[in-house]
């Protein structure tokens, strides 16, 4: 199995599915302990009911924008059929929640076209804490796993840290890390790993990137610069540049998700830590406000706890 079958893979396993129910317990059960205390006593879904779900759906992370959009569709619903029962109120919800990310394109990284480039390059972008190296690793052992030959560039050179942690994983899974002293020229490594991925015929080049968020022009100008050097010897590099954001901060992922994109041409979402937040509604709430595919969600710390994100399996399992 190569890239292009890995990143076509259309059906979540039932190991994978496992892993998701489980890890996203907590938001379910969060979720849902809100929603029974709202329709207790009810028998239809009025304008009380509403108000309540309404308040449900800020508090679980999903945003008021996205918050305020379900609610005028559930309204529409009820006022189309008149009578809703507060039994058919999950249901409602969980359709309009699924029609909600079918818009967004959260499922559509399997349209990608990735069969075009070699080595396929990921710029990898994100605050610090958030499980980006985290993510690299795991995503560099998925591709690897699928017969791929991956290299990482350790690109976030301000912090000694980074580097060693990106050299531990390359060991963990067996894939070649190429790196600098700290403090070295992010671009440098960037341009001296797509080399090498092309010298060795690699399939893909994950390059890491220093995790602050400092001023927009800053990060702007930094990202710039290491897109630029990559094009000049892969052009169209980088194919996908991933934000990883921290699915347990909530409102403040969006936040990070805005600076991200007003800065750099975000193309692709990986939202981590969600099997440790009862905040896993942010998702539905990032989605739709940037209109970005999800494209990996992490569920667990196991290496094979990164998954690509599937809507309706992420929706079965949120409504279970």
């Amino acid at each position: 199995m190569g890239l292009f079958d890995f990143f076509k893979k259309k059906e979540t396993t039932q190991q994978e599915q496992q892993a998701l129910d489980t890890g996203l317990e907590k938001t379910k059960d969060n979720f849902f302990s809100k929603i029974t205390k709202v329709i207790a006593g009810k028998s239809t879904v009025d304008d009380d009911v509403l108000d309540d779900l309404e308040e449900v759906l800020v508090t679980s992370d999903v945003g008021v924008t996205t918050t305020l959009k379900i609610i005028e569709r559930i309204q529409a619903r009820v006022a189309k059929d008149k009578y809703v029962s507060t039994s058919e109120l999950n249901n409602l919800l969980k359709d309009e929640i699924q029609k909600l990310l079918a818009e967004n394109n959260s499922n559509d990284f399997q349209s990608f076209e990735y069969g075009t480039h070699k080595p396929y390059v990921i710029m990898v972008v994100g605050v610090n804490g958030v499980g980006k190296t985290t993510t690299i690793g795991k995503l560099a052992h998925k591709l690897k796993q699928a017969g791929n030959q991956v290299v990482l560039g350790a690109a976030d050179t301000f912090r000694a840290a980074a580097v060693d942690q990106i050299k531990l994983w390359g060991d963990r899974v067996g894939v070649k890390v190429v790196a600098q002293a700290m403090g070295s020229d992010p671009a440098s490594v960037a341009y001296d790993t797509l080399r090498s991925a092309v010298s060795n015929g690699d399939d893909v080049a994950i390059i890491d990137t220093a995790g602050r968020l400092h001023n927009k022009v800053g990060l702007m100008n930094e990202l710039t610069k290491i897109k630029n050097v990559m094009q000049k010897v892969v052009p169209g590099a980088p194919h996908e540049i991933l934000l990883v954001l921290d699915a347990s901060t909530g409102q403040n992922a969006i936040e990070q998700c805005k600076q991200f994109t007003e800065a750099t041409a975000v193309n692709a979402l990986a939202l981590t830590k969600l099997d440790g937040t009862a905040k896993g509604g942010v998702v539905i709430g990032i989605s739709d406000q940037f209109k970005i595919p999800v494209k990996y969600i992490g569920v667990g710390e196991g290496v094979e706890h990164l998954q690509l994100f599937d809507r309706q399996a992420f929706v079965d399992s949120l409504f279970k």
